[in-house]
This record gives C-alpha cells, sequence and structure tokens, in this order.
C-alpha cells in the first residue's frame, strides 16, 4: 500500500520533506501546492508526476490523498490547519513552529479535541540520531536530570522566499522560530512541564545592515532561557546565531546524582568547509559521578540521509514513523499539546525578555485544563 502526501509549501524545508521522502518505500507526492514560482519550478522537477494544486482547497480535495504535510511559513500554519480542517478528514504533519502568536492557543485546543485525524507537529530533533541516543541513555546516566543545559551556537538565518523569517511578526521571534525544538527537547528530557521562565536576548550582530522592502528585520540573533520545571528540575538555553566557526552546533548537557552526559552535534554537513577537513562527528558523553570511567559514543549518521537534508536524518526518521501513523499502527509522538507548550515556552521568553520580569507559565500559557 503507497502512502499518498499532499505537500503545502515547497521552500527550503518542504524539498527536504519531499527528498526525505523519496528515500521512504511506498510512499509518494500526489499534489503540492507552493505559490512562489521559483520554488515550485524546483519542486517541479523533485516531483514531475505531482499535482500542481491551484489553492490550498484544491491539494486538500485531491481524492487520491492520503494525509498532508504543512512547510510554509510559520505565521501561515494556524489559518491553514482552520481551512484544512473544515474541508477534509486527513492526518497531518505540521511543521514546527506550530503557532506565532498566544491567542491562537484556544483555536489549538480545539483541534486537538475535535478533528477526527491525528495531526503531528515536526520536532524533527528528538529524531536526530546522536539525539535520540542520548534520550535513550538520559535517565540511566544521570539517575533522574536534575539540571539540563543546551547551546546552540550556529550560522544566521537564512534567506527564505520574501525573507520572511527577518521579522519576528512572521516568525514567532526566534525563541519561537528556532529555539522550540529545545524548549520541546527540553519537557521530553525532564519529563516535566514549565513553570517559571525567564529570558534575555536580542539583536546584537546580524541582520542589522539588511532592508526588506526598506524595513530593518528585528529577528534576534542570540539569548538565554532559564525554566523552572514542575518537578523541581531546571533547564537553560543559550542560543548564538553568530558563531557558525564552531565545531558542534547543538550541545546538550543533563546532569543527574548517578552523572553527567552530553550530546554533541556538528552542523550540516554541506556548511562545513572543506579545508578543515573531515567534519567531526557526532558524540555522546557519559561520566558517572564516581568517576570510574568517561564513555564516548560516536554517532555516524548515514550518508543518503546526512544529504538528503540539513537535520542529521532526522526529517526521514519522522517521516518512518509518521507513514505508521498515517496506516493506522501508532499515535503521534508528538502532539498539539506537544508542539504548543514547546512554542509557548519562546513566546514565554520572549515576553520576559521584553518587558523584564519572570513568567509564571502556568498561568498564562499552559495548555486548557491542565
Amino acid at each position: 500500500m503507497t502512502t499518498v502526501y499532499g505537500v503545502i509549501g515547497c521552500g527550503m524545508m518542504g524539498q527536504e520533506h519531499i527528498r526525505n521522502l523519496a528515500l521512504i518505500p511506498d510512499t509518494k507526492i500526489g499534489a503540492v501546492y507552493e505559490p512562489d514560482a521559483g520554488m515550485l519550478a524546483v519542486t517541479r522537477e523533485l516531483v514531475p508526476d505531482a499535482k500542481v494544486a491551484t489553492s490550498i482547497a484544491d491539494l486538500v480535495q485531491t481524492p487520491e490523498l492520503d494525509c498532508l504535510l504543512i512547510a510554509s511559513p510559520n505565521y501561515m500554519h494556524v489559518d491553514q490547519l482552520r481551512e484544512i480542517t473544515a474541508l477534509r478528514t486527513l492526518p497531518i504533519l505540521v511543521e514546527k513552529p506550530l503557532a506565532t502568536d498566544p491567542a491562537d492557543r484556544a483555536t489549538v485546543a480545539e483541534m486537538a479535541a475535535n478533528y477526527g485525524a491525528p495531526i503531528w507537529v515536526a520536532m524533527e530533533y528528538r529524531f536526530m540520531p546522536p539525539i535520540a541516543k542520548f534520550l535513550e541513555l538520559v535517565e540511566e546516566a544521570t539517575g533522574g536530570v536534575k539540571m539540563l543545559t543546551l547551546r546552540e551556537h550556529r550560522f544566521p538565518f537564512l534567506h527564505k522566499v520574501n525573507n520572511w523569517n527577518r521579522f519576528n511578526s512572521q516568525s514567532g521571534g526566534t525563541m519561537v522560530e528556532k529555539c522550540c525544538h529545545f524548549f520541546d527537547l527540553m519537557r521530553l528530557i525532564t519529563k516535566a512541564d514549565p513553570v517559571r521562565i525567564v529570558g534575555s536576548g536580542g539583536q546584537m550582530a546580524n541582520h542589522k545592515d539588511e532592508r526588506v522592502d526598506g524595513v530593518a528585520p528585528d529577528i534576534w540573533d542570540s539569548g538565554y532561557s532559564a525554566i523552572d520545571f514542575d518537578n523541581g528540575a531546571r533547564a537553560m538555553l543559550e542560543i548564538c546565531m553568530f558563531a557558525e566557526g564552531s565545531d558542534y552546533q547543538e550541545e546538550i548537557s543533563a546532569v543527574g546524582p548517578k552523572g553527567k552526559i552530553e550530546c554533541l552535534v556538528p552542523g550540516p554537513a554541506r556548511m562545513w568547509p572543506a579545508h578543515r577537513g573531515p567534519q567531526p562527528e557526532a558524540k555522546v558523553v557519559i561520566s558517572p559521578r564516581d568517576k570510574s570511567a568517561v564513555t564516548v559514543i560516536d554517532v555516524p549518521v548515514d550518508e543518503t540521509l546526512a544529504t538528503a537534508g540539513d537535520h542529521h536524518g532526522s526529517t526521514f526518521h519522522q517521516h518512518e514513523q509518521f507513514v505508521r501513523v498515517v496506516r493506522g499502527e501508532i499515535d503521534p509522538q508528538v502532539t498539539l499539546r506537544d508542539g504548543w507548550m514547546a512554542v509557548a515556552m519562546g513566546m514565554a521568553t520572549q515576553q520576559s525578555a521584553s518587558d523584564d520580569v519572570v513568567v509564571d507559565f502556568a498561568g498564562q500559557y499552559a495548555w486548557p485544563n491542565d
């Protein structure tokens, strides 16, 4: 049985999804909707037999589709979900961030309660092989996570269609757009929900000389978030988007009464400078508190998957599981509640930094009826 996808949004991330789906047996792209002529031309080369829809409604009502993928710009996600769910009931994989406005909480919760098919939020970082190995080992290595630190030192935001990602109003802001991945991992690793959030951040080095239709970008390029969780764990995020010379793009450290475990992940292979030789391997490092030994585990990524996208094969591994959801074999691993909590933690961080306040997350942003 072949699972047939309809794809809404075929820019950089949509094309990564399409390339990865080409590697998964018994899947195909049945229809695409992409209003940008340049991106559509590239997409037609990738999937020449797919129907080119003239609207979201035209795509959704294509009879042979088994599921939908939303990979449009961030600010469109919730409105497109509203339109889709009013037209037809199909499983949906929606790219992160799920939402960009705190006012979207009620709409998302209503969909979670009443939509008749699964909706999976695309938190790809859970499925990166080195992070998946970290998640597998973290509880045993730490004896229960008490302190968690995530750091991303990387390149600036890439150019997107009309540079929509240069503005808080369209992206949701850096702590939502970029960092929702890390807030999702925080909840997954601590097995807890946030109660208080303090943030600091701003635009320090990037995009200051750019103009989009005469308007200066306001997207942040750096910041911190410190979070208390309802089980007593504490976590911190550091993001810097003018540190592309780093060997490792993501670094995660979790510590508990038994020991420490770290995860070191390099950036996209296509961005590694060839003159520096081979890119470093992703690693998981376990350091027991009793000082008995340090264990270093190299976590290679399949070369075919590494070249299919910028996320170390995670897009492929995510679709392996989503296809099983579409076929009725399993439930979604990343729910609408998960997607909301991740973006809400980013919103709360930005509110804290902008208003110079400690944010009561449970009071302002928590999922309804929690």
